[in-house]
């Protein structure tokens, strides 16, 4: 049997957060529709093929404006981990993972809140990769340089892509704070990509041996190396850019689900998990009857749908898409807020 490891991302399928967005809204005057106007431009970046750019960008083009009102690495953590929410049955997921196989957190969001939730879920930090950001060790601010950023801030969020090229790229790099945004290195994207063949070296895996769960833009280019290497690519509440390149959606506010998952691909194969969603979708009883699943597994997921919906688990085809992204958004709006859910 080839080695296994799971790997998942953190916001969506572990956490409830969006931590940029929140240290924006909390920290920043209107920081809300501030992030939200400049993760629209970053999509935007992203859906244009605009050269050496990722996704999730966002992460660094934000990092000078979190530094003019107020932010430091200790700020970001203590709020990060005063503010944790987790999915239901996170925890008890990610530390069944880690004593069944290999398993890692790759993610987008900055180290400081990666290290929050890691010491939150008992998590070993060193298996996990996330956005580095420092702003303790940065110039002073000038300032001139912070009445710049105020002024550019209230720019920006008139939506003017046109405008928001010019201050990012052109305006701020002509300024001494835009050495903070030169030495942000982000985890998106093609970052998650290169994260996931790091775990492959330092595991001695082959591709076939992945499990990847993501919802979002940012883990378009994993998932979709996943799939396509014959691994098990999942879309947890996922958006439309991870259910496009995902095998498996789950729809669910409980991640019991992906414990049960996990342990099927971890003790059999990818087929036999395949198997396993396959008889789901049609009939639930009918596949923790006639399928070799955990007990303990299956009586927490009982447990946790007790006299309430049970998940979708569904292969994802040209007839189920529409419906199953339709239900994905429905439950990320549901369990993380409109606004948080409703980010790409």
């Amino acid at each position: 049997m080839i080695k296994k490891a799971f790997i998942t991302d953190c916001e969506g399928p572990v956490s409830l957060n969006d931590n940029a967005y929140e240290l924006c809204r909390e920290f920043i005057p209107d920081g809300d529709k501030f992030f939200k106007v400049v993760s629209s431009f970053d999509d935007y970046l992203v859906g244009i093929n605009r050269e050496n750019y990722n996704a999730g960008n966002t992460l660094k083009l934000i990092a000078p404006f979190l530094k003019v009102y107020g932010l430091d690495n200790e700020k970001i953590f203590e709020f990060s981990n005063e503010n944790m929410s987790l999915i239901n049955g996170a925890k008890e997921t990610m530390e069944y993972a880690r004593k069944n196989m290999a398993s890692y957190m790759v993610s987008t969001s900055y180290g400081q809140y990666i290290k929050a939730l890691s010491d939150e879920i008992s998590f070993p930090y060193e298996n996990t990769f996330y956005t580095y950001i420092n702003i303790d060790n940065s110039v002073p601010i000038k300032e001139n340089e912070r009445n710049l950023l105020f002024s550019f801030k209230d720019e920006i969020l008139k939506g003017d892509f046109d405008r928001q090229e010019k201050i990012f790229f052109k305006e701020i790099p002509r300024l001494d704070i835009g050495k903070i945004s030169e030495n942000v290195v982000t985890v998106g994207g093609l970052g998650k990509k290169i994260a996931v063949d790091g775990i492959m070296l330092r595991e001695n895996l082959i591709p076939k041996g992945l499990m990847y769960v993501g919802d979002s833009i940012t883990d378009v280019e994993p998932l979709r190396f996943v799939r396509e290497s014959d691994g098990l690519a999942i879309s947890f509440n996922g958006n439309e850019f991870a259910l496009k390149e995902s095998e498996v959606a789950v729809v669910s506010d409980d991640a019991v689900v992906t414990s049960v998952l996990l342990d099927l691909f971890g003790r059999y194969n990818k087929n036999y998990c395949l198997e396993f969603v396959k008889l789901y979708s049609r009939s639930p009883q009918m596949a923790f009857e006639n399928l070799r699943i955990n007990f303990s597994l299956m009586d927490k997921f009982r447990e946790a749908f007790r006299d309430r919906e049970i998940p979708i688990v569904q292969i994802i085809d040209d007839d189920n898409f529409d419906y199953l992204l339709e239900k994905s958004i429905e439950m990320r709006r549901n369990i993380r807020g409109k606004d948080v859910g409703e980010l790409s």
